[in-house]
């Protein structure tokens, strides 16, 4: 008797508890946006701001990508030359941002140079995060975290939907049927689900990773030589490993508590569990060595990035690849959409990183066929992961273009769901003239 109530028991708790973890929804929108860093967030918003119902999915817990969870909380470059070049949502994004938190804008008038970092931009990254969150929500955005797709299926003769975009959030199995897709991963992620083709090289960029060591050691009195034997031999007896120390001992210790990772790649959730657990291991080596110098024996770790700053893992293969020659000589097209300006920025494994700038005048542009998943209709992808090669992608990987690549996305996407046609069927010039009403400059 005991057993049988037993197992009613268990029965019935099994029948209380299954549907929840297999709980299932369907949903409709007319464009879908995966990844809310900073090409994700003005694709969202400016599909939006168009008319089309818009998802913003991101696997994180905030938006913002690199700005945010990476560290690299100063975007750049939006001036070119003493002009500026990028502006529209990104700009709106930052702006609001300096504003709120009681920031300072470089003075753009002047033109950098070779000190490109001159332009950039420091931003609070909370309050970056909450801006971002409301232009969201305010342009009607519906923003949800936790979520991931598993696939995507193209619809025959679906009528209202092209795509049927299966995810998976916290237990559930959601289904969202759109008309438009835009990738904006930062490695393509969403677009080889989709059947679209990658391109990346074997070779990988060092990650950054970020974060502060407070520690009370005087730079002005310590014996520099004798902390950098130190330091070397830390190096030499595997104490530390190359790259823990990103610009040298002195000037980690002084404001430059971060490090490289080698190989740095995100493409897999495997590999980017790999390369943050890499990266925290290095942080963690780098605070033991400086407890052991004087001044040092109370350093802790102040603030820590939540994960390792990715350069690139895969690009997804355009209409059109956007090359080192076409940015590096300021290429411009019928269908340009974008301007783009950051040095040619290959960070290097063992030479470091030499920054290869653009002649005094030059501008790079953005045309709509890199946005255009080849061979895969009414799939865009913008941000790191736009058609490029490598060399190109170096430079147009930079967050300020990523914000632009990502807004013309999102108005092609935004005008083709709301008029039921193809990107490509699109009139080039409503599209321009989109972009300018948002505040975008267009080539």
């Amino acid at each position: 008797m005991c057993a049988r109530v037993s197992f009613i028991v268990a029965f019935v708790c099994f029948a209380l508890i299954s549907p929840s973890i297999n709980a299932q929804s369907v949903e409709t929108a007319d464009v879908v946006v995966v990844g809310a860093g900073s090409a994700g967030v003005p694709a969202a918003i400016q599909a939006a701001r168009t008319g089309a119902k818009t998802f913003l999915i991101e696997s994180g817990s905030q938006l913002g990508g690199n700005a945010t969870s990476g560290g690299v909380n100063f975007p750049g470059l939006f001036h070119a030359w003493g002009k500026q070049v990028i502006a529209g949502i990104g700009w709106e994004w930052v702006e609001k941002t300096v504003a709120v938190s009681g920031g300072a804008m470089p003075d753009f008038a002047v033109p950098t140079g070779r000190q490109h970092w001159k332009h950039q931009i420091r931003v609070n990254i909370p309050v970056y995060i909450l801006i971002g969150e409301e232009l969201c929500t305010n342009s009607g955005v519906c923003l949800r975290y936790y979520e991931s797709p598993v696939s995507v299926e193209k619809v025959q003769n679906g009528g209202d939907a092209n795509w049927k975009l299966t995810t998976s959030a916290m237990g559930e199995i959601r289904t969202i049927f759109c008309k438009q897709l835009v990738d904006c991963t930062g490695n393509g992620s969403l677009a080889v689900l989709a059947g679209a083709e990658r391109m990346r090289e074997e070779a990988t960029q060092p990650g950054t990773f970020n974060y502060v060591i407070k520690h009370e050691i005087d730079l002005k009195t310590i014996d520099r030589k004798q902390i950098e034997e130190a330091y070397q031999q830390a190096l030499r007896d595997g104490t530390l490993e190359q790259g823990d120390s990103r610009g040298g001992i002195i000037s980690f210790l002084a404001d430059s508590s971060t490090n490289y990772v080698y190989g740095a790649d995100n493409s897999t959730a495997a590999k980017r569990t790999e390369t943050n657990l890499r990266g925290r291991k290095a942080a963690l080596r780098m605070l033991r060595f400086i407890q052991t110098l004087p001044g040092g024996e109370s350093a802790t770790i102040e603030s820590m990035s939540a994960e390792v700053g990715v350069r690139e893992t895969w690009r997804v293969l355009g209409e059109y690849v956007i090359t080192r020659d076409d940015y590096v000589e300021g290429r411009k097209w019928e269908d340009s959409l974008a301007y783009a300006f950051y040095p040619i920025d290959l960070h290097e494994n063992v030479a470091g990183v030499h920054p290869k700038h653009l002649e005094e005048g030059v501008v790079a542009t953005i045309p709509m066929r890199a946005l255009l998943v080849k061979n895969v209709p009414n799939l865009l992808a913008a941000g790191r992961c736009i058609s490029s090669d490598r060399l190109a992608n170096s430079a147009l990987r930079v967050q300020a273009t990523c914000m632009a690549s990502g807004q013309a996305a999102g108005a092609i996407a935004g005008l083709a769901a709301t008029q039921d046609v193809e990107p490509k069927d699109l009139d080039l010039e409503e599209i321009k003239e989109t972009l300018r009403k948002a505040d975008a400059i267009v080539p």
